[in-house]
């Protein structure tokens, strides 16, 4: 695990947000930063750093599973599925979480 996942997780870890209803630019989601929720996507998350250009670390789970989360080495947080999108880094990605802002397509 790079540094940024590794400081990310130190301040965030274990965060469960039970969060819903109308967000800034979409819906609020139950979000929880574990990776250990990412267990058996490691080649989801090996195929989108290869697409990305950039190593993709596990650190949780978004919609109770529906989506993955990942941190980037500069720690860009994105979502993760069939396709990717950003949050932004660090705390502006854990406010837009939480304030239901829409993530940035990547790809």
């Amino acid at each position: 695990m790079r540094r940024a996942a590794a400081e990310f997780l130190a301040e965030f870890g274990r965060l469960n947000l039970e969060i819903d209803g109308p967000g800034i630019s979409s819906a609020r989601e139950p979000f929880e930063l574990d990776p250990e929720l990412c267990v058996g996507e490691e080649g989801r998350f090996a195929e989108w750093s290869a697409d990305l250009g950039c190593s993709l670390f596990p650190i949780g789970e978004l919609d109770r599973g529906r989506f993955f989360l990942g941190i980037s080495e500069v720690g860009e947080v994105y979502l993760v599925e069939t396709w990717v999108a950003s949050f932004g880094v660090g705390d502006a990605a854990l406010e837009g979480l939480i304030l239901g802002v829409m993530p940035q397509n990547r790809l």
